[in-house]
């Protein structure tokens, strides 16, 4: 028999949907929409004459009780901002599920940023320097952290590199980070696609970033949390498969057999594993 799947592994984050808490009408509005976690901003999408109204906003948001089975967080602004300090202790103690840190450069970087943390608060750290991707493997093992986010956009600007269909100009950066990641056993939430409007090009995006290994996408706007959702669930088709796997390696086990085959193909234990995790994200998001 295989061992268990990790929980923590599948929470189900297909789509992780940015809100700009200054705006009272979207903080309503996400209370509907079917995202499997929001990340309430406090940074990019929040002008700088609303950045204490933001702040109150989303911590009431994050402490009603009233957004369901939905994972919450708060994206603060950073340390070297005049709202960084008072954006975390602020977030940290209306207990979201984390705290998002944008351009998050190393271990050292954290450990500034948890000096105004209360309580044991998760981080997710934002990877979208130079400085972040070189320092993936340190941010991933620090205790706090439990997820990466790319932000893809600002390491394109740090790159000089151009945004384009197939990311190849960002794909090696990418990978650096999600290896990092899946070293440290934690999360990893790929970036967001600009174009609302191309929703053909997003699950394209979409695809990639699972197919690459990613838990999940971050968005920019609610039509694309349900090719998200879509993309990153499996189908029934593979949920068939994982169980057809997984029972005939069980029964080839009792039997004392090395080796098993399924529709032609070797199976083998990381096959297993595979199919076990199909089944176990399929059953959280069936519990939902």
């Amino acid at each position: 028999m295989t061992a268990p799947v990790n929980d923590e592994q599948v929470v189900p984050r297909r789509s992780v949907l940015y809100m700009p808490s200054s705006n009272a009408r979207a903080l309503e509005k996400a209370k509907t929409i079917p995202a499997d976690a929001i990340i309430f901003d406090l940074e990019d999408a929040v002008a700088p004459d609303a950045k204490e109204l933001a702040r109150e906003q989303a911590c009431a948001a994050v402490a009603s009780g009233e957004y369901g089975g939905r994972e919450l967080t708060i994206r603060c602004n950073g340390l070297d901002t005049p709202w960084g300090a008072d954006d975390l202790r602020a977030a940290s103690a209306a207990g979201p599920a984390a705290v998002v840190v944008p351009k998050v450069a190393g271990a050292q970087h954290l450990a500034e940023v948890e000096k105004h943390l209360t309580g044991d608060v998760r981080i997710w750290a934002m990877i979208e320097t130079p400085s972040g991707v070189f320092s993936a493997r340190e941010i991933a093992a620090v205790d706090r952290v439990t997820a990466f986010i790319m932000g893809t956009n600002d390491l394109a600007k740090e790159l000089r590199a151009a945004l384009v269909p197939g990311r190849a100009p960002l794909l090696p950066h990418l990978a650096t980070a999600l290896l990092a990641a899946r070293e440290a056993g934690i999360v990893a939430l790929d970036g967001v696609y600009n174009d609302v409007k191309d929703l053909e090009g997003f699950e394209a995006e979409c695809v990639q970033g699972m197919q690459m290994g990613f838990d999940g996408k971050t968005l920019v706007h609610p039509t694309q949390v349900d090719v998200a959702n879509r993309v990153w669930s499996p189908s029934e088709a593979e949920i068939e498969q994982a169980r057809k796997v997984i029972a005939a390696f069980d029964e080839a086990s009792r039997a004392g057999h090395g080796v098993v085959t399924v529709d032609g193909r070797m199976i083998e234990n990381l096959h297993v594993d595979n199919a076990r995790r199909t089944l176990a994200v399929a059953a959280a998001l069936a519990a939902g």
